[in-house]
């Protein structure tokens, strides 16, 4: 069988795409999109990705009205959430270790939820 190798862009609407895209630069290292084609967009670094369809009436994503959640790989959770606190930015850092590693959330400027995701390095 034929398999996908990987996510190629996560597009959503926005009220003001440019300001957020700007967000998502300054404050997690997100680069926007090329202005041509010759250029490289964001480089991720290898990783594991979740693909995880949710139950509509999930309460996982915090605001009940938003259709998605995304879920960002860190290296250091205390230096990002140091980084964006310092930025004036409210972080919810979940105090459980978890098997597969520790989580924080946020939301962006427009409302949308934001995990972070330090995973073990076992």
């Amino acid at each position: 069988m034929e398999a996908v190798t990987g996510i190629g862009g996560f597009f959503f609407r926005s009220k003001n795409p440019k300001k957020l895209a700007e967000w998502y630069e300054t404050n997690l290292g997100v680069m926007p999109v090329p202005d041509s084609y010759d250029k490289a967009g964001w480089q991720q670094q290898a990783g594991t990705t979740v693909f995880a369809p949710f139950k509509n009436n999930t309460d996982y994503f915090g605001d009940d009205k938003k259709g998605w959640m995304i879920n960002f790989r860190v290296s250091n959770l205390d230096a990002m959430v140091s980084q964006l606190e310092n930025a004036g930015i409210t972080v919810s850092v979940d105090s459980t270790v978890y098997p597969n590693g520790r989580f924080a959330r946020l939301c962006d400027p427009e409302g949308n939820p934001i995990e972070l995701w330090e995973p073990n390095s076992a």
